[in-house]
């Protein structure tokens, strides 16, 4: 899978009982989709072709079954969306939440979709902890991902959100393989930002950590 490839749409007539409109409105409804999307979706599923949008909700849901044992990170995922969230408490404190988004796009061969960190704090210790560990972070991934991939992750802090783009995967994968390259990179940053915040990890062990599991990764985003 080297990114979600768009497909080209063009408006099409059909002529369809009014009986079947009518039900398949209100599937779509139910599903939080619309009527297009929704007779596309089983027109796809009839001739056995898999959809941007169908692998998006894949990889998605696989992420969500996948952190669902997870103590760590609570995900929430609705169906036939592009996006999902998972939330996650700090050492510190008054254990402030953090929040992850995953956003993940039709179209882009470099760029498949987009993590976003997003914490809500008024401690100025704590933006100030927070600023250092997501520098550090593109800091080893600028020295040990890009060399590896070819370029580098598009990074970018401002008023508590730490975003990093997420790149195709530098091998063939599938929806599970993809999904599951995504958790773990989520619980690696989880992990190693809880660790540094709390001030049990210093700089050079998040990076010595970083580079262990990426060494030993099959698959790089």
């Amino acid at each position: 899978m080297k990114g979600m490839i768009v497909m080209k749409k063009t408006l099409y007539s059909l002529m369809l009982n009014d009986e079947v409109v009518r039900e398949v409105d209100l599937l779509a409804h139910r599903m939080g989709t619309n009527r297009s999307a929704l007779i596309n979706q089983i027109l796809a599923e009839y001739v056995n072709y898999t959809t941007p949008e169908r692998r998006i909700n894949d990889v998605l849901s696989a992420i969500e079954q996948l952190m669902g044992p997870s103590s760590d990170l609570v995900p929430f995922f609705a169906p036939n969306t592009y996006s999902m969230s998972l939330k996650s408490s700090l050492e510190y404190k008054y254990r402030p939440t953090v929040k992850y988004e995953v956003e993940l796009f039709r179209g882009e061969e470099e760029n498949i979709g987009e993590l976003s960190v997003v914490f809500r704090t008024q401690s100025r210790a704590l933006i100030s902890v927070m600023t250092e560990f997501f520098r550090l972070w593109k800091s080893i991934e600028d020295a040990h991902l890009a060399p590896l991939v070819g370029h580098k992750p598009r990074f970018a802090l401002y008023d508590g959100r730490f975003t990093r783009s997420i790149s195709a995967p530098d091998h063939d994968c599938t929806t599970d393989q993809l999904a599951s390259a995504l958790s773990e990179y989520i619980k690696l940053f989880d992990k190693l930002m809880k660790a540094y915040v709390s001030g049990r990890l210093s700089a050079h062990e998040v990076e010595a950590a970083y580079y262990s599991q990426m060494i030993n990764s099959p698959i790089h985003i």
